[in-house]
This record gives structure tokens, C-alpha cells and sequence, in this order.
């Protein structure tokens, strides 16, 4: 933090409470919760910066926002019509980059925030990137693999003067995978005529794709827990975990701290969870739903296995809770229940601002999504570096450029909020914005 920034009183003495009245109508915010919570904690974090208005405001915008409509001829041979988004936060510091997800419930505010909360996740991690996100409003489980194809590839087509290897690269998300990233890849390469691999990641190795990518934002994850651990003196041989999602995050978060073997006490998924006290066996968990057909925890017996409710996950007594299912999991109405020492933020936004203060008061540290979940944009990364120079790297490098840059990156934050005397989350979104600001400032303003 060593530039210094104009004072805010040079700007007429106006802070940034009074200016972002300005530029955002309350109609805008109230229709868009999430947004309004992550400029809530951005506006926080400029001010306890100083940051000059004119350097900070447009980044409080999106750059661009995209809504398609896809016709998709279904098996049965009717139209049906589904909605689709591309939102570019930025492109300060490099191409966008950010994971398409499918969901009946995605609309615009979510993907508008989710982008955002890539371009700071990018910054803060310092990979030259700037943030996106995509979805489209469908419900996977009830569409057959082709008709996904065919939603994929006239997503691809609608989208395509915003993509490329140089402005915006996609990558999965939830409900998406590799497959998808390989429609994608292809309908983008035949559009161009060529195979342009770098136009997505998190694709099959056998066309491109990085070894460890699969497992790289759980594996982030995982040394962002020993680095806490480390500063807070938790001996995790003899520390108890609570995870909150089973899925391509916490199932793989599980699986790799099981490996470690450190004791996982509580897990769940949507058909809810499963509680064991001296210890959860993760690998039978694992084994469990990849046979069931519902691919579901829900059914699982074992010896000393108790049921419990997600909510009931939340507040367990535990050393550390892995929130890793979706947003505003933990609220204002649960936090003064939360009883975990330490809360690692596998999921993106899983706690709301609201609860945020509430924990922050209650003294239990929250390492924040944009630091502990930003390993599968780092492989991406990695993966995309691999692309465009036409390298293959073996699996133990990868893990050990994710590894360097995970424990920097949280290093960085930690001395950062030691210094300012703020939360681990202001800190983090601190170092973000003072990165962005600064790669704005040298680029300057277009015209």
C-alpha cells in the first residue's frame, strides 16, 4: 500500500456514501441484493482506503452485460426457449475470466455479482485477469446430454464476440464441467476455423485441459485452512470439521482434508447431512453417491452415523466450518448461533454482510471467499498460460505454482489486515481494489 492516494476531501469534501447515491439508484440495489451486498463491503473498503472517487467509481460497474435468448430443439422436437448471461466486470488488468454455471434459480444479479467478486478474486491471488461470469436459467437433471449440447453450443454462438483467449475466457461452474468446456472450445474453434483451446478452461486433458484443475479450488482451499491453522496455532491433527456441501468443492475439500487425516465430524448436500463424531469416513461417503443415482448423501448408513439438517451443520461445535454450497448460507438470523472457532469460505458469498459484522463481533474468523476459494481460478490460470504457449506441465508443478500462490496471496492479506487493524475480508478486498485502482490509473481513462 505504498501509493497514497488524493484524499477524498479533494473531492469536494463528498465521501463515498454521498457519491455512490449518486450513481446507483436505491431501485437499482433493491433489485439487486447481491450486487448491493458486495458493493456494501466494496464501499468499505475504498473508504477505509482513501481512494479518490474518480480512480475507485467505475469499478462499481460492470463493463458489460449480455442477456441471449437460446431456441433449442429438445429430443422431442419442440422449441423451448432458455435464458442466457455474459457479464464482463472488468478488464483492467487482463482478459475476463469467469466460470458459466446452469441453474433454474441464475439471473442477471447473481452473475453480475459473481463477476465481480472474479475480479477481485483475481487481484487479490495477483493473476493478470479481470472478472466474469456466465449463466443460463435451466435445470440440468431434467435435460438429456444432447439437448445440453445444444443449449451449450447456442449459448457459445450468442456469446461469442465477447469471448476469446485474449478478452474473456470461461471456465465451470455449477452444473457445468468439462464436457461442457469441450462443446464450448469446439463450437468457438469452428466458428474460427482453427482449435483455439485458450478460449476456455478447466477443459478434458485430452484437449488441453490441466492436470489438477479438477481438484485445484478444493486444494486451494485446503492450504488456505493450513495457513490459518499455522498463524492461529490450531493443532488440525486434533481439530474437528464441519463441510456444507458434497459437491465439485466440498466433496473434493473432504476428500483432501480426510487424506491429510484430519477429522471431518459433519457433511451435507441438498438432501441434507450426516454427523459422526469421531470422524466421518469420506472416502465411503465418496463412493457412496458417486453409485447412488441421485448422486446424493441422502440413504447413507454407517455405524454411529446421526442425520442432520444443513442449518444444524452450521452451528456445530467445531473447530473449523467449510461453508462450500451457495450464497447466504449464514445470515443475521443464524450467526449468533455459529459456534465453529474459524469459518473458511469454500462457497462464493456464503455469508451476507449482515451476519459478517455479527461474526466479526463475536470474534470468530472468517477467511473470505476472493483469498481461500481462489485456487480453481489460479490452475485456470495455469492452464491457460499452458494453452497459448502450447505446454503440458505435470501434475506436481501445477500443485506447486498453486501452492506458492495461495500461501502468498494469504500472506499478503494477513499482514495486510495485522497493519490496518481490519478483517481478514477487508483486507483482502483492500488489496484487490488498491491493485485494480493502481493498474486503472496507469492505464488511464478511454477517450
Amino acid at each position: 500500500m505504498d501509493t497514497q492516494y488524493r484524499q477524498l476531501e479533494q473531492n469536494g469534501g463528498e465521501s463515498i456514501e454521498i457519491q455512490k447515491k449518486q450513481n446507483y439508484s436505491s431501485s437499482f440495489l433493491e433489485q439487486n441484493h447481491s450486487y448491493a451486498n458486495m458493493l456494501s463491503i466494496l464501499d468499505t473498503c475504498a473508504e477505509k482506503l482513501g481512494v479518490c472517487w474518480d480512480d475507485y467509481a467505475p469499478l462499481r460497474y460492470p463493463e458489460r452485460e449480455l442477456t441471449v435468448s437460446i431456441p433449442v430443439e429438445m429430443d422431442d422436437g419442440h422449441i423451448k426457449i432458455f435464458v442466457g448471461y455474459r457479464v464482463q466486470h472488468s478488464s483492467v488488468r487482463g482478459p475476463c475470466k469467469g466460470g458459466l454455471r446452469y441453474s433454474s434459480d441464475v439471473d442477471l444479479d447473481e452473475v453480475r455479482t459473481l463477476a465481480a467478486l472474479m475480479t477481485w478474486k483475481c487481484a487479490v491471488v495477483n493473476i493478470p485477469y479481470g472478472g466474469a461470469k456466465g449463466g443460463v436459467q435451466c435445470d440440468p437433471g431434467e435435460l438429456s446430454s444432447r439437448e445440453l449440447m445444444r443449449i451449450t453450443r447456442r449459448y457459445t454462438a450468442m456469446i461469442l464476440p465477447l469471448i476469446g483467449p485474449q478478452k474473456d475466457v470461461p471456465a465451470p461452474d455449477m452444473n457445468t464441467n468439462a464436457q461442457v468446456m469441450g462443446w464450448i472450445m469446439d463450437t468457438y474453434s469452428m466458428f474460427k476455423g482453427f482449435t483455439v483451446p485458450g478460449v476456455v478452461t478447466g477443459k478434458p486433458i485430452e484437449i488441453g485441459g490441466s492436470l489438477g484443475r479438477e481438484e485445484a479450488t478444493g486444494r486451494g482451499v485446503l492450504f488456505t485452512i493450513n495457513q490459518i491453522a499455522l498463524k492461529k496455532g490450531v493443532d488440525l491433527r486434533r481439530a474437528s470439521f464441519a463441510v456444507q456441501g458434497f459437491g465439485k468443492v466440498g466433496g473434493i475439500v473432504a476428500r483432501l482434508l480426510y487424506q491429510e487425516g484430519y477429522r471431518i465430524v459433519a457433511i451435507s448436500d441438498v438432501s441434507g447431512g450426516i454427523y459422526k463424531e469421531d470422524g466421518l469416513d469420506i472416502m465411503d461417503v465418496s463412493n457412496y453417491v458417486k453409485e447412488n443415482p441421485s448422486h446424493l448423501i441422502e440413504g447413507y448408513r454407517a455405524e454411529g452415523v446421526l442425520p442432520l439438517t444443513n442449518q444444524e451443520l452450521l452451528t456445530l461445535e467445531v473447530d473449523i466450518l467449510v461453508p462450500a454450497a451457495r450464497e447466504n448460507q449464514i445470515t443475521e438470523d443464524n450467526a449468533g448461533d455459529i459456534k465453529a472457532r474459524i469459518i473458511v469460505e469454500a462457497a462464493n458469498g456464503p455469508i451476507t454482510p449482515e451476519a459478517d459484522q455479527i461474526l466479526s463481533e463475536r470474534s470468530i474468523i472468517v477467511v473470505p471467499d476472493i483469498l481461500s476459494n481462489a485456487g480453481g481460478v489460479v490452475v485456470s490460470y495455469l492452464e491457460w498460460v499452458q494453452n497459448i504457449q502450447s505446454l503440458m506441465w505435470d501434475e506436481r508443478k501445477v500443485n506447486a505454482f498453486l501452492r506458492k500462490i495461495m500461501e502468498r496471496s494469504f500472506q499478503e492479506v494477513w499482514e495486510l489486515q495485522e497493519q490496518k487493524q481490519v478483517t481478514l475480508r477487508e483486507a483482502a478486498y483492500m488489496l484487490a481494489l488498491d491493485r485494480t485502482i493502481k493498474a486503472r490509473k496507469i492505464r488511464g481513462n478511454f477517450p
